[in-house]
């Protein structure tokens, strides 16, 4: 049973209920299932809730330099050196870098279709996140869409790759940290060590040659303005530079091929609604010349239809956050009483205290998603739009913590999807109608790839 399906089964059985806990080994953990909660937490009463619990603080690891590990004045500190590095200026500027990758993967794809050859496209997906990944946040080139593998994608899948002990270790890492750390168990795995190594050599090369306008770059002009945004004070040094780039690999790979996969499968099944998007893109085509960066912001079929995706397997790009519990500080929380509980209940919270939010949950809750089981696209057209419940739909988080990248990877999504929709007619494989996932604690991935027919289309 997944992590998504293990909580869904208490949801279900527990939704009249605001508010409900598990135990996490040892751990009891506060399960926030009310959006009015939810923004209290996220948005309203922030400052009380700005730190998520250490996902491996171990002395020296690369993996307690990154964002989503800082606390306190150092994750604010950092979230604003690094914020100015994903606006939509800068999100322009990568354009180019990725849709050169988008074109060989719908080169590759085609290719390996051959005459209605069924095409794993979980797998093509998966090595054009890998070279869109280390062009734009290691400066190279990985070349995974082709029919060997470099060592950068086999460390990556390796990485990837968590199950038995690899993924107990992991869940003890989480959970136990401490116990984790008595035993002698590292923190940062072999895998983690060979890219913290590559963007190493890569921010020295870098600091010496030209230039490329990718993520590395961005990292390495935030570092160089940091005194003028927090003049006295250095955050923003040499290891966590490295960590950030390390970081953009493991939020950003396996998340994002998958959700394209997912994407991918449901175009494939249904038909009409690939057929429309295809016209939005040609249109697009017609009054741009090509796919830019401005054409598929203004998609708003292209976007409803991510904004569905998003809700039916977003437990894909969200994971990490549903996973990653807020800590409560030791004041009183601001409430009217001045007593550290959660707003408009008796819970009273101690310094600690996990809370967390089954985001896949709510995003399939019929009480706010009418018949949440089908594909609506038009759910999420700008006219409907009025009608979502707010803190219901929150794939990339809410408030001061929600995703930083989160329009690298939509703009990464959007690409790869135009392109392919673009190039080829997608159905699904004959015996492949349906799709089973892994019974993974961490990460929601299709147990046995995604395999599509891809005719490809004549050029108008």
């Amino acid at each position: 049973m997944s992590h998504t399906d293990f909580l869904f089964q208490f949801y279900r059985q527990l939704r009249n209920h605001k508010i409900w806990g598990i135990y996490e080994f040892f751990t009891p953990s506060l399960m926030i299932a009310d959006p009015e909660l939810l923004k209290h937490i996220l948005v309203k009463d922030f400052e009380h809730f700005a730190d998520r619990r250490m996902f491996g603080d171990q002395k020296g690891s690369v993996m307690t330099q990154m964002l989503f590990n800082k606390h306190g004045e150092e994750w604010k500190n950092l979230r604003a050196v690094m914020t100015p590095t994903f606006s939509s200026g800068k999100m322009r500027n990568m354009f180019h870098l990725i849709c050169e990758k988008a074109d060989i993967l719908v080169s590759f794809s085609l290719k390996k279709a051959g005459k209605n050859m069924p095409v794993d496209m979980r797998d093509m997906f998966g090595r054009f996140t890998m070279d869109t990944i280390a062009s734009c946040a290691f400066g190279i080139e990985c070349n995974s869409l082709s029919d060997s593998k470099p060592v950068f994608a086999k460390n990556a899948e390796k990485f990837f790759n968590i199950r038995g002990l690899r993924a107990l270790k992991m869940a003890m890492m989480m959970c136990m940290p401490k116990l984790h750390n008595f035993l002698g168990l590292k923190v940062d795995s072999p895998e983690i060590e060979f890219f913290t190594k590559l963007s190493k050599d890569n921010v020295a090369a870098r600091e010496k040659g030209e230039r490329r306008g990718d993520f590395l770059d961005l990292l390495l002009e935030a570092q160089a303005s940091e005194k003028d945004i927090h003049p006295g004070k250095k955050v923003f040094g040499e290891h966590t530079l490295v960590a950030q780039s390390v970081s953009f690999l493991m939020a950003g790979y396996d998340t994002t091929a998958t959700a394209l996969a997912f994407c991918a499968f449901v175009m494939a099944k249904h038909h009409q609604e690939q057929k429309r998007l295809r016209h939005e893109m040609q249109g697009l085509i017609k009054e741009y010349g090509s796919v830019t960066y401005q054409g598929i912001m203004e998609a708003k079929y292209l976007d409803a239809v991510l904004m569905v995706i998003f809700a039916e397997s977003l437990e894909v790009l969200v994971m990490a956050l549903e996973a990653l519990h807020e800590e409560v500080k030791p004041l009183g929380l601001g409430f009217p009483d001045s007593r550290p509980r959660i707003p408009d209940t008796d819970v009273i919270l101690k310094p600690g205290d996990l809370v967390q939010f089954p985001l896949w949950s709510l995003h399939h809750d019929p009480q706010y998603w009418p018949a949440a089981e089908e594909f609506k696209v038009e759910r999420f057209l700008p006219e409907n739009k009025d009608n979502i419940h707010s803190f219901t739909h929150m794939p990339f988080g809410m408030g001061p913590r929600s995703c930083i990248a989160m329009r690298f990877a939509v703009m990464e999504i959007k690409i790869a999807l135009a392109q392919l929709i673009l190039a080829a007619d997608l159905k699904l494989a004959p015996g492949h109608e349906h799709l089973e996932f892994q019974a993974s604690p961490f990460f929601l991935r299709p147990k046995e790839g995604v395999m599509l027919i891809l005719t490809p289309l004549k050029k108008e």
